[in-house]
């Protein structure tokens, strides 16, 4: 199985895996719970929305 985005090009957007977690992890929550995703990739699973939004640059990271 292929992962995608794949996580070494997920860490060029946020150089540390726990905080990628925990960023991914709270936007797949809001994803789930209603919220609109921001990439246009079809996809019905909350984390691989949140990781190509992370990946396309779409989420802001504090």
């Amino acid at each position: 199985m292929m992962v995608e985005p794949p996580v070494t090009k997920l860490l060029n957007v946020i150089d540390n895996r726990f905080r990628l977690v925990i960023v991914t992890s709270k936007r797949a929550r809001q994803i789930a719970a209603g919220s609109t995703p921001l990439t246009s990739v079809k996809e019905e699973s909350p984390v691989t929305l949140a990781a190509n939004e992370i990946a396309e640059g779409k989420v802001n990271v504090c």
